[in-house]
């Protein structure tokens, strides 16, 4: 029986029908990673090519005709360029982290009560809001523009920044499955030792739910920055114009120029791949716990 029993585990392991499986799933997953990558190769490349190059019908997948950095230089360089996205750059950092950090602290709260405080109608509450989330944004743009330009909101930041601050549905789902995982008796010990609500959140929630707030603070900026339509619709026009409105201005004025486009898409990219890279191994414990719990 002894010398039987690795025979059995090691035809197991070279099953012909779990090797398939496996080079199956790693086929996809490489497929699926180009069908990622490529876009944005294509993007970087394009940016260095010369505008010959660029319009020429046959595609090259590498600047056969050498690099070309004027795209680069007309965002730094001219005062179009420089001033539009940079301007954008700026309006969009303060227009967005104020709601992303007083909005995840909203939540926050929200979920901390959902999860941890016992009171009267909790679920029914908890199931309406997250009925919320099934309710497409569309359908609510007409009342919210209404309500903004009767209280004079219009052309200001204020419908980017107020409606952000209260919080969102899917931020408190994701953090109310988080604090679930944290056991109770812990907080029920500190209550006997005279911590009140407040104390429990700040002392020993937050610090437990790092990883988890990190992601959805990265979630909700990035978010924020790739916003169009909203800026759009409110700032359009205005000094506070955000950088991807910007960007539509500045691919006007270069229209048919792809490589400058690609340039200023490249640059607008920088941030957001930079604080994915800061906060990655965050981002991804607390995306797979909150997900789990």
């Amino acid at each position: 029986m002894n010398n039987e029993t690795p025979k059995k585990i090691g035809t197991m392991k070279h099953n012909p029908v779990n090797i398939t499986k496996t080079v199956f799933v790693y086929f996809f997953l490489v497929l699926f990673l180009l069908w990622i990558l490529v876009p944005f190769y294509i993007i970087l490349v394009t940016s260095f090519k010369t505008e010959a190059e660029v319009n020429e019908t046959i595609f090259t997948w590498f600047p056969v005709k050498g690099f070309y950095f004027g795209g680069y230089k007309a965002i730094f360089e001219t005062p179009i360029g420089y001033i539009s996205i940079m301007t954008g750059f700026l309006n969009t950092l303060w227009i967005i982290l104020p709601p992303t950090i007083l909005g995840l602290l909203t939540s926050a709260f929200s979920a901390y009560a959902f999860a941890k405080l016992k009171f009267r109608g909790k679920n029914v509450l908890f199931a309406i809001l997250l009925a919320t989330m099934m309710i497409p944004g569309m359908v609510s743009l007409v009342p919210s523009f209404v309500i903004f330009d009767n209280i004079g909101w219009n052309k200001t930041p204020l419908p980017m920044m107020i409606p952000g601050m209260f919080g969102a549905a899917a931020c408190v789902f994701y953090l109310r499955q988080f604090f679930m995982g944290i056991p109770s008796e812990t907080l029920e010990a500190a209550r006997l030792d005279g911590v009140g609500y407040f104390g429990m959140f700040f002392k020993m929630l937050l610090p437990l739910s790092v990883p988890a707030l990190i992601a959805q603070g990265v979630l909700g900026f990035v978010g924020g920055y790739n916003d169009y339509f909203g800026p759009m619709l409110y700032l359009s026009g205005t000094k506070y114009e955000t950088l991807q409105v910007a960007l539509a201005s500045f691919a006007g004025n270069y229209q048919g120029q792809w490589n400058h486009i690609m340039a200023s898409t490249i640059v607008a990219l920088i941030p957001t791949i930079a604080i994915y890279l800061i906060a990655q191994r965050y981002f991804i414990e607390g995306i797979a716990v909150s997900g789990l719990k």
